[in-house]
């Protein structure tokens, strides 16, 4: 899955519109439309925000996966 789809789909699983999940991060409804479509990416220090609002490891949220 890429970022964007793991954005949307761990906001989604907690219930949560775009406009809550914007104002956890202290941004606009549009700053989360643009990255759960693609249009922008995340820097670091929200990609860690967004993974403590989610409870989730960073590697989760960027959908990286380790070998066997």
């Amino acid at each position: 899955m890429e970022l964007s789809q793991n954005i949307r789909f761990y906001r989604k699983s907690m219930n949560m519109t775009q406009e809550q999940l914007a104002s956890k991060l202290n941004g606009k409804k549009s700053l989360v439309s643009n990255y759960e479509n693609g249009y922008s990416v995340p820097d670091i220090e929200i990609l860690i925000k967004l993974a403590d609002i989610f409870e989730i490891s960073l590697d989760e949220l960027v959908g990286r996966n380790f070998p066997n």
